[in-house]
């Protein structure tokens, strides 16, 4: 009995460490970064062929419609929750949680001292709710050319009228190209 005892002990010790070990976030941020991409490159590819097939009108739709579609898409195959939030909405849906609040504002600042948006990252490792460990991560979104045609300082008269009809509280028009847009956001729960 002792010895069983003994076995026991012995065991519990030498994997306790295994269940605390801390993750790999260097990792996880290499990870999660190839998603921002597979998303980014997927939304852009859509928002060129909408300007392209209809315009701003088509363009708006992809962000309604599509945007949130392409962003499960990719998530579940990777594994991950994938999003974009910002702190001028159009989407109330996008709308940051506390942590991203933070986080946009951080951004924010460090934009406003000169970073380049599209290069500004930051992920941190959190307890959800739940008591499970959880990886989170944002990359700035730097606002783009082609962007501009909804997002900039003067849309078209019929690009206003549809934006008011489908987002009356809308606030991400009169961005410059360069400017901080928002922000890709994703989650991975570690155990």
């Amino acid at each position: 009995m002792k010895h069983l005892l003994a076995f026991c002990i012995i065991t519990f010790l030498c994997a306790a460490p295994v269940w605390a070990a801390p993750p790999d976030t260097a990792q996880l941020n290499t990870q999660g970064l190839a998603v921002i991409q597979q998303f980014s490159a997927a939304l852009k590819g859509e928002l060129k062929a909408s300007l392209k097939r209809g315009g701003p009108p088509a363009a708006i739709m992809v962000c309604r419609v599509q945007a949130p579609a392409i962003a499960k898409r990719v998530g579940e195959k990777n594994g991950w929750q994938v999003g974009r939030t910002s702190g001028r909405l159009r989407n109330p849906a996008n709308a940051p949680d506390p942590w991203e609040a933070k986080v946009l504002a951080d951004f924010a600042a460090r934009a406003q001292a000169g970073a380049a948006p599209g290069k500004l990252v930051y992920s941190e490792v959190l307890t959800d709710a739940q008591g499970k460990r959880v990886f989170r991560l944002m990359k700035g979104i730097a606002m783009g050319g082609g962007c501009l045609v909804c997002h900039g300082p003067s849309p078209s008269k019929a690009t206003s009228e549809q934006l008011a009809l489908l987002y009356p509280k809308d606030k991400a028009t009169g961005y410059r190209p360069g400017q901080l847009r928002g922000a890709f956001t994703l989650k991975k729960v570690l155990d």
